[in-house]
């Protein structure tokens, strides 16, 4: 049995001034656990996945989008994305923390926090 903390681990991720923190809390060949710090200004930029993503809204305020539509989210809500899915997430006025369940696991290496910008989504 494993236990996280995931309030814990994201008051404690390291992250740069324009990027997401972004912490890998549980990584096995059926499920993937990732943890988003997103601050105001930040954004994880729509992008796809082979997987089944299920984002659950732990603390703050921002909006996802899913395909060409953007909702804003709150403390407790999930939002399931299917496979090959367009989605993102956008912190609002307050630090947005989420927890993004994968599975399966993708099978490629998980993208570095470079790949996930905004800075490089708008090719700066």
């Amino acid at each position: 049995m494993k236990i996280y903390n995931p309030h814990a681990v994201a008051l404690t991720a390291s992250a740069q001034r324009k990027r997401p923190a972004i912490s890998i809390l549980h990584d096995s060949p059926d499920a993937r656990l990732v943890l988003f710090r997103i601050e105001p200004g930040q954004r994880v930029p729509p992008h796809t996945s082979d997987s089944t993503v299920i984002l659950s809204v732990l603390a703050g305020s921002g909006s996802v989008t899913g395909g060409d539509e953007e909702r804003a989210v709150a403390p407790g809500e999930i939002v399931a994305y299917e496979p090959g899915e367009v989605h993102g997430m956008e912190a609002g006025e307050e630090t947005l923390i989420i927890l993004a369940t994968i599975s399966p696991r993708p099978s490629r290496t998980p993208p570095k926090v470079e790949s996930i910008t905004a800075d490089k989504a708008a090719g700066a």
